[in-house]
């Protein structure tokens, strides 16, 4: 199963500077398949929750909007390429069960897209973490809008990490389809200000405009 794939490096705690990859996979599950999909998830939860831990995969998780799938996780740096054939064989089995549920968005072997990143600090206690998850849909020939906006944001925080509340914020995209990650620590979020409200109207007036 391959994925999209972003990789940074960060600083997390006394652990010092690591690099973490990003990865995120997205499908749609077949007409009328949904109760089998919940079933076989469910039947291979324990198998592949030990897979992860074998293999310090951290953070995967799996998110539905009807029948659309977002899937979103972190590993090391190249651990992809040092699992053992043991191991890729057990992956493949994953992916055999589930060929006849679910169909691609995103395209086997090749990376989804990376409409923006901002990837702060790492928050090792996720009970203080709130997850926000989107998917919408991008009207024809807007998606290079849609990056060029966010990449003007990147310019403007110069690729310096974010302290929060904001983390781990990534925008993927494939078949049209946008898709959103991000991990908020509650400790540190505050009520918007007057002025900051009026730049998230505007902000998000166009991008109502160019989604569809």
């Amino acid at each position: 199963m391959q994925s999209g794939r972003a990789g940074i490096r960060y600083e997390s705690g006394q652990r010092g500077a690591i690099i973490m990859e990003r990865h995120a996979m997205a499908m749609k599950i077949k007409e009328g398949q949904m109760e089998k999909y919940r079933r076989t998830l469910g039947k291979l939860w324990p198998e592949l929750t030990a897979f992860l831990d074998r293999n310090g995969i951290r953070n995967f998780s799996i998110w539905n909007a009807e029948n659309l799938i977002f899937l979103y996780y972190e590993c090391r740096e190249g651990m992809e390429t040092f699992l053992s054939e043991a191991e890729k064989e057990e992956k493949e089995r994953f992916v055999s069960e589930m060929c006849d549920i679910l169909t691609w968005i995103s395209t086997p072997g090749k990376e989804m897209r990376l409409m923006y990143h901002n990837f702060g600090i790492i928050r090792e206690c996720k009970e203080l973490i709130r997850h926000r998850v989107f998917i919408t849909k991008l009207k024809d020939g807007c998606e290079e809008e849609y990056k060029a906006r966010h990449d003007r944001l990147i310019e403007q925080r110069e690729e310096a990490a974010d302290p929060g509340p904001d983390s781990n914020f990534s925008i993927w995209s494939a078949g049209g389809y946008i898709f959103g990650y991000d991990e908020i620590d509650i400790t540190m979020e505050q009520e918007e200000t007057p002025e900051s409200r009026r730049q998230t109207i505007a902000w998000e007036t166009r991008q109502l405009e160019i989604m569809d």
